[in-house]
């Protein structure tokens, strides 16, 4: 079975759902219990030493875990974040960050996700996130 959503969806509902400044993310790729997504960094997203800051991190990670939530469920806007735990491993240095999300586990109300953030192009971990997301009643 495959991702119930595609790449294409998923970036058309972030382009009118997610209106804000600067670059866009954009996701990479989906298939069943699995997300991929890039956010070009800029001035705002560095701390002093060129770092890509933890909230990035965080925020990148948590829609990462969002769209892997899609690829069971459809495009479900009132999927909701419940936690989110971060581990901040190393530096995080470029010019965009990945995030890949991988569902650990699916229930009727609960979904647990792990997400590895790394800066593109790096083969290592700058954080790693386990994201839990309260699941509508009416998707379940």
């Amino acid at each position: 079975m495959g991702s119930v959503v595609t790449v294409e969806e998923v970036n058309a509902f972030y382009d009118s759902v997610f209106q804000g400044s600067g670059e866009q993310e954009r996701v990479l790729e989906v298939r069943e219990n699995y997300a991929r997504v890039r956010q070009p960094v800029d001035p705002g997203n560095l701390r002093p030493g060129g770092y890509i800051n933890g909230p990035t991190q965080m925020a990148i990670a948590d829609s990462a875990a969002y769209i892997a939530i899609f690829t069971r469920i459809g495009i479900t806007p009132m999927a909701l974040t419940s936690n989110l735990n971060i581990n901040f491993m190393r530096p995080c240095i470029g010019n965009a960050v990945v995030a890949e999300a991988e569902i650990l586990k699916f229930g009727k109300t609960l979904a647990v996700i792990s997400v590895d953030v790394r800066a593109e192009g790096s083969d290592k971990l700058s954080s790693h996130a386990v994201v839990n997301y309260s699941i509508p009643i009416e998707a379940a």
